[in-house]
């Protein structure tokens, strides 16, 4: 479904600020993979997801999306399949509006737009079943603006945009970072019902390593721009967060200390 050949990535090229984030990087997932991603800070895990939605050029190697070419693609036309939830609640939904409304703009994303009345009745009675899987009660409430949801709330009702057409490739970039642990543990449950349910290929960066080794079906670990360990299926089942660590500095030489991901 993804191939990366030979990625690499730098930013102020020429300046004495120089830095190579991704170095000549190769990546496959298969269809129906779900990667959770870790690595300390600065490894280029959500440098790489931006790479693969088209933030940022590649400098050179090629990626591929379910056989066709994207490298040189826009951001905005790889929107059309790939779907996106970033750390940030905020940034996947439009506050003003009501949660149809941007429900209604997920549903047309990468459609031509006319003058046609809104949202329809047929829509209105989809977008209410979706709605209601979430579990969040949300369902009675369409027409609530967004902005007056929880950060909780927000962060799954944008995996329910980002989803509501099946995205060729689903791009979650530490999408309960910034959640209190209960509500993190609460879209993560609907994360990984939403990805098992429809089969989707998902890559997910996390910092917490638990987190990565009980969700999805493969698991990689990046440092330094590479990716330095990648174990899938029963393997990934019987990881501990003790044996990451130890792979980590098998990796690495040296004895791994991120505050940020032993907490996580």
């Amino acid at each position: 479904m993804l191939k990366l050949e030979k990625v690499s990535k730098s930013f102020h090229i020429g300046t004495p600020n120089e830095k190579c984030v991704i170095k000549s990087l190769n990546l496959e997932l298969k269809e129906g993979d779900f990667v959770t991603v870790i690595g300390g800070n600065g490894a280029g895990k959500s440098t790489l997801l931006n790479l693969i939605a088209g933030v940022y050029p590649i400098d050179c190697g090629i990626i591929t999306l379910n056989g066709q070419d994207i490298s040189l693609a826009p951001e905005y036309q790889r929107a059309q399949f790939i779907g996106r939830v970033f750390q940030d609640p905020m940034m996947g939904t439009a506050a003003d509006m009501q949660i149809i409304e941007n429900l209604a703009m997920a549903a047309r994303r990468g459609q031509k737009r006319s003058l046609r009345w809104g949202v329809t009745k047929k829509e209105k009675e989809q977008y209410y079943e979706a709605v209601k899987t979430l579990g969040l009660g949300l369902e009675d409430r369409l027409t609530t603006k967004v902005g007056l949801l929880s950060g909780g709330q927000r962060q799954a009702l944008t995996l329910l945009m980002a989803t509501l057409h099946k995205p060729q490739l689903l791009l979650l970039d530490e999408h309960t970072a910034a959640l209190d642990p209960a509500t993190s543990t609460k879209v993560l449950t609907l994360t990984n019902e939403i990805v098992t349910r429809q089969h989707l290929t998902a890559m997910m960066v996390t910092h917490n390593m638990k987190d990565a080794i009980d969700i999805g079906n493969r698991l990689i670990m990046m440092y330094d721009g590479h990716i330095i360990y990648d174990v899938e299926g029963e393997a990934k089942k019987q990881l501990t967060v003790n044996d990451l660590l130890k792979k980590f500095e098998e990796a690495i030489g040296e004895e791994f200390v991120n505050d940020r991901m032993l907490l996580g």
